[in-house]
């Protein structure tokens, strides 16, 4: 490796080495590195666990469609406004993974249960910090302008959001400890015993079932937190066996390291921050879009749970991309990691592919599966508009897909400061601001331009062109090599002794 001499945004700096001087050397890759077999191996129980998380996503929609459409309008922007502070920890402190991964292509086992411990002391931390959001839902959800019957509701499921941050943020850390090895089946398993319990609670609570109460949007939030406190117990019993404690350091590992926490957050915390900002601008977006009516808003609601549906289970596919361009890094193959990334990319783009066709072909269908047995009149309204909206979503979940696999590549390099930037750099500009004026000056808009159209699909036009410029310069980074020089963990001995930093 080179020493990284670079200012500004790929600044990376090795703190002073901390494992001892006979560290095994890196294990080989395998025979098949960077191809499609070994993504797939690695992908699939990523892409079936992101598909639980659709479950859990469609499950709640539809139920709590099926019981008030109301309470399913109430509940997109409610969980916006959760994955607005959660998606920054969230994704802080499952970067856990990143470390893991390059720890573990480095050949240096011992180094990675401490660096999951870091990760699970953030996550108390920012967990309980998190339930101050709980006397502030009413005001918050009040921001927007919304109805005042949707504005309860929304106020309503964020509080119980709330309580289900720490655990979340605990199973994110833990998770992290698994799918850097490699480990993916244990995520699907963790991931999969909280959803069963989430969808399987919201399933009794929301319509009072088998003697328990009718408790509507507010029964959907408390399944999301016992659900949530389930699978974080089983991933710290996982976490905790005797094999990982002496091959790991899972137990001995414990103790707050000042210096490995702090490389946590100087790298996850911008990946975090990205995330942050990507929801916060789209969570503007859909402020902005409710004041342009209550079918406006469940038609955007709408549209979007059916994007998060198709677009969780190429997460995993993203996932992997980090998961193995780390390793690879770490065991300096940068080559090999390369290959990964463009492998990745054509099976996220051919995936997207079949889901854009299914957009333009069958809207209705997808629709018609929402319909509630009241409110008919009410979604009537909705279900006109998702069909048009559906035509932006086809287009962009193209660049999304491009969008995501090299986005996650850098993430798993530690490149994480420029993901940050561009998302901020490019959005507001081009999403943000001109939806905000459209909608401000919509009257105004109309009048000058008679026959431009609705403000809404205005709107989602912008969305679109954001997605679309956010892939190129994806694409552009990528290109340039430079997160090749980039590690996150610190060097070996052995290495520094050789003067490689």
């Amino acid at each position: 490796m080179t020493e990284q001499t670079a200012t500004g945004l790929d600044a990376i700096e090795p703190a002073p080495p901390t494992d001892t001087p006979d560290e095994p050397a890196p294990p080989p890759p395998p025979a098949n590195a960077g191809g499609s077999a070994e993504l797939l191996k690695l992908a699939l129980p990523l892409v079936i666990s992101q598909s639980f998380m659709t479950v859990q996503v469609l499950a709640d929609t539809y139920l709590l469609a099926r019981h008030n459409t109301d309470e399913m309008t109430a509940s997109f922007p409610a969980v916006m406004w959760y994955w607005l502070g959660f998606g920054f920890l969230s994704v802080t402190a499952g970067y856990t993974s990143t470390f893991v991964a390059q720890y573990t292509g480095a050949g240096r086992p011992h180094r990675v249960g401490p660096a999951v411990w870091q990760g699970i002391y953030f996550a108390a931390v920012a967990g309980l910090g998190f339930l101050t959001v709980v006397p502030l839902a009413g005001w918050l959800t009040s921001l927007a302008g919304h109805p005042a019957h949707i504005q309860e509701l929304e106020a309503v499921y964020l509080r119980c959001f709330a309580f289900a941050a720490l655990p979340m943020l605990v199973m994110q850390a833990i998770n992290g400890f698994f799918s850097g090895r490699g480990d993916t089946w244990t995520v699907l398993l963790i991931e999969a015993f909280g959803t069963a319990v989430n969808v399987a609670l919201a399933l009794l609570l929301i319509f009072g079932r088998w003697g328990f109460p009718e408790m509507g949007i507010a029964g959907a939030g408390i399944a999301t937190v016992v659900g949530s406190w389930a699978a974080a117990l089983l991933a710290l019993a996982l976490f905790l066996r005797p094999k990982f404690r002496d091959g790991f350091a899972t137990a001995a590992g414990w103790r707050f390291d000042r210096d490995l926490f702090r490389r946590l957050m100087k790298y996850g915390g911008p990946a975090g921050m990205q995330v942050f900002l990507d929801v916060l601008v789209f969570h503007l977006f859909t402020q902005f879009v409710g004041q342009l009516g209550d079918a406006a808003l469940g038609a955007t609601t709408l549209t979007i749970r059916f994007n998060m549906v198709a677009f969780l289970p190429m997460m995993g596919i993203g996932q992997a991309v980090c998961i193995l361009v780390g390793q690879r890094l770490g065991g300096d193959r940068p080559d090999i990691a390369e290959k990964t990334v463009y492998t990745g990319t054509a099976w996220s783009f051919g995936y997207m592919c079949i889901v854009a066709t299914v957009y333009l072909t069958l809207p209705q269908l997808l629709v018609s599966a929402f319909e509630p047995e009241q409110d008919v009149a009410k979604f009537a309204a909705i279900a006109a508009i998702v069909p048009s909206l559906l035509v932006c979503v086809a287009v962009y979940s193209l660049a999304d897909a491009v969008n995501l696999t090299f986005a996650f590549a850098l993430r798993g390099a530690g490149d994480t400061r420029f993901v940050t930037w561009l998302t901020f750099a490019l959005a507001w500009p081009v999403m943000v601001l001109p939806t905000a004026a459209l909608v401000t000056w919509r009257a105004e808009f109309a009048a000058a331009f008679p026959g431009a159209g609705d403000p809404l699909y205005w709107a989602w036009g912008f969305a679109t062109a954001f997605i679309c410029c956010m892939a190129v310069c994806f694409v552009w980074r990528f290109r340039t090599g430079k997160w090749k020089t980039m590690r996150v963990i610190e060097p070996g001995v052995a290495e520094e002794a050789e003067g490689n930093f």
